[in-house]
């Protein structure tokens, strides 16, 4: 299987910036993607987050490039499964498949940020079993002309989804892996994992990949699974514009995201508190040299395809969601070039 290269998208707004500008930005970044020949588009899922972003509707925003572009698939990284009512996700995951043509990859997750689940009213702490319980029903609802369920949350009898997916939908599912436990869970079922490293390193994820793997192989799946690393890459001229030009959008995301860590460790149905705690402070100091280090890929061409063979044979992956602006405060300008650099001069040295 060809290694596959991917856009992250957040759709950020910058400041001062109107939202119909930030649509603008990120639709013509979408569609420089597939003008510059990379393999696919991944879109975010982020909620209440008026400094950040305007991808509140990741499902909305695919139908929209869908339509823009003609040949490069379109992701959601991830749908958050426990906030949707799950025949409502499968009506809008089968349309958009027709509309994109199948090039649709549904990516599926929880949420690490408990923020949302308030907002919306739903507790935090029945998230894994809500995801359990939709990802069960829209499986169902590919995969059955006709289903019933019955479940601690949803009951449904005798429900006929229209429209019907095309037939290899389930084939483009993955689902984003992020405990030990999510790994190994992920791998009994045989799909497909998003990994990250938002939290901890990039060296912290060999371990629970070889948990997935192990998993897969104990329940008799065939092959290796495949791993698709999220990660800020950006692309530079020379060495010290591409060290220079994201520090402070890059800084000011992790720290944050960390602040948010510290605050979300408190709140009702989150795990593992006093060391989600712990994370979330540490971000907030973090240096720009143990970014660089442990969770960016960040240079000139030759050192980000340098860094990133390193990680493809260490880790085994099979693909990359390329986050080409990480924070949401780099000129489109700058993200346009780091685009390009990674399209043109790094992705064939991996095909």
């Amino acid at each position: 299987m060809a290694f596959e290269f991917g856009l992250f998208q957040e759709f950020p707004r910058y400041p001062a910036q109107s939202d119909a500008e930030a649509f603008a930005q990120s639709f013509a970044q979408a569609e420089a993607a597939e003008r510059f020949g990379l393999d696919a588009v991944w879109l975010a899922e982020l909620h209440f987050a008026p400094d950040r972003s305007v991808a509140s509707a990741p499902l909305v925003l695919a139908s929209a490039i869908a339509a823009r572009t003609r040949r490069i698939k379109i992701g959601i990284a991830v749908q958050v499964l426990p906030l949707c009512h799950p025949l409502r996700l499968a009506e809008e995951v089968a349309t958009l498949d027709h509309i994109s043509e199948g090039r649709l990859v549904l990516g599926v997750g929880r949420s690490g940020i408990p923020r949302s689940y308030e907002a919306y009213g739903v507790p935090y702490g029945e998230s894994r079993e809500r995801f359990a319980e939709v990802l069960e029903i829209l499986q169902r609802s590919w995969s059955h002309e006709r289903f019933s369920y019955t479940g601690n949350f949803y009951k449904f009898t005798d429900i006929a989804v229209v429209p019907r997916p095309l037939p290899d939908l389930r084939s483009r599912l993955r689902v984003a892996a992020t405990s030990a436990d999510t790994y190994a869970a992920i791998g009994a079922m045989g799909l497909p994992i998003f990994v990250a490293v938002r939290l901890g390193t990039i060296e912290e994820l060999h371990p629970l990949i070889e948990t997935y793997r192990a998993a897969l192989r104990a329940a008799g799946h065939a092959g290796q699974g495949e791993v698709y690393l999220r990660v800020p890459i950006y692309v530079g001229d020379t060495a010290a514009a591409a060290r220079a030009d994201p520090e402070d959008s890059i800084l000011q995301f992790y720290r944050t995201l960390g602040l948010q860590l510290e605050r979300s460790a408190a709140q009702a149905g989150t795990r593992a508190v006093e060391a989600r705690a712990e994370r979330g402070q540490a971000l907030q100091t973090i240096s720009y040299p143990d970014v660089l280090r442990d969770k960016v890929i960040v240079g000139t061409p030759d050192a980000v395809v340098k860094r990133l063979a390193e990680l493809t044979r260490t880790l085994g992956l099979s693909g990359v969601l390329a986050e080409s602006n990480c924070g949401g405060r780099l000129a489109n300008d700058k993200v346009m070039r780091s685009l390009q650099l990674m399209s043109e001069e790094v992705a064939p040295h991996f095909r």
